[in-house]
């Protein structure tokens, strides 16, 4: 049966033959000098063989035996990578090492991810990766646990038992339009007003369901899934549609954001995650950071 080291013992034959005695051990320990010694007998035991040579004499040196030489870099290494690991977990655990995974609808990784990963990151020696699509893939990449925390709208929330969502963000829909349609001189707008216009939907169109709006959708000509040809499209003139205000390119000259107010709808935004599976420290610490934020936000 193999022996089965602890670290304590270890450091402390170390410090007996780096010290060449058991009562500076002893001292460096904070033990008395029956306890160094025992600590090594012990280590003797477990090994069957001697690490020191046997002097009569109390004035003499402590000196190893040829096993105890041997044995010397192997309990120095072991000691090592123990401290290694301990430190790593320690770090760990204080959320200043380790890996976290995000994925992230666009809108929120543009408008708010980079300042909160800058003040969240600060000095801590984390690697970051963050994945930017829409919800049903952030969902999907939740589920297969490629990431450890998805940012994105649970629009089924009872058919996605499975995951918990904390909301977070909030924000309201509305009509973007090129700045020269007759559409833009308007400060709010009824949905009726849209019913003469090509309606263009996307990702984000499946807020409409269940109002009064949906019966546009019934009569939508395209669907584009993809912001940037989203954005091409209607620089070019092929219609009108409806996007969240946070999900509205902001630094487009030619397009502009007209809030609906009948009906008035909004889409809740916030975190998701995998019921019942705890995350890694610095996938939790960010999540309380985001909430905590927020909240100073709100308040």
């Amino acid at each position: 049966m193999l022996p089965e080291f602890k670290v304590a013992q270890l450091r402390h034959f170390v410090w007996v033959a780096e010290l060449r005695g058991f009562h500076l051990a002893a001292e460096k320990a904070h033990r008395t000098q029956p306890a160094i010694s025992l600590s090594i007998r012990d280590l003797e035991n477990k090994l069957s063989e001697p690490l020191f040579e046997k002097h009569n004499s109390r004035a003499a040196k402590t000196e190893l035996t040829p096993f105890g030489q041997h044995f010397l870099p192997k309990a120095k290494e072991f000691i090592a990578h123990h401290d290694r690991i301990a430190e790593d977990m320690a770090l760990l655990a204080e959320h200043k090492t380790g890996h976290l995974r995000l994925a992230s609808v666009p809108s929120i990784a543009c408008h708010f991810l980079p300042e909160l990963l800058l003040n969240f990151i600060g000095d801590r020696e984390l690697h970051v990766s963050v994945f930017d699509d829409n919800s049903d893939a952030v969902l999907r990449m939740v589920e297969n646990q490629q990431v450890d925390v998805g940012i994105a709208s649970l629009f089924d929330e009872q058919g996605q038992s499975e995951k918990h969502f904390t909301p977070v963000w909030e924000d309201r829909l509305g009509v973007v339009c090129p700045k020269d349609h007759p559409l833009a001189s308007h400060k709010e707008l009824h949905w009726q007003e849209l019913q003469q216009y090509r309606l263009i939907s996307n990702g984000t169109s499946r807020l409409l369901r269940g109002s009064e709006v949906e019966s546009l959708l019934t009569h939508s000509q395209y669907y584009i899934s993809n912001m940037m040809s989203l954005v091409a499209m209607l620089e070019a003139g092929f219609g009108v549609t409806t996007l969240p205000w946070y999900a509205f390119p902001k630094n487009n000259a030619q397009l502009t954001f007209i809030p609906l107010h009948t009906p008035v709808i909004t889409r809740r935004i916030g975190i998701i995650r995998l019921n019942n599976k705890s995350l890694a420290p610095p996938a939790q610490a960010f999540v309380d950071f985001i909430i905590a934020t927020q909240k100073e936000t709100n308040n």
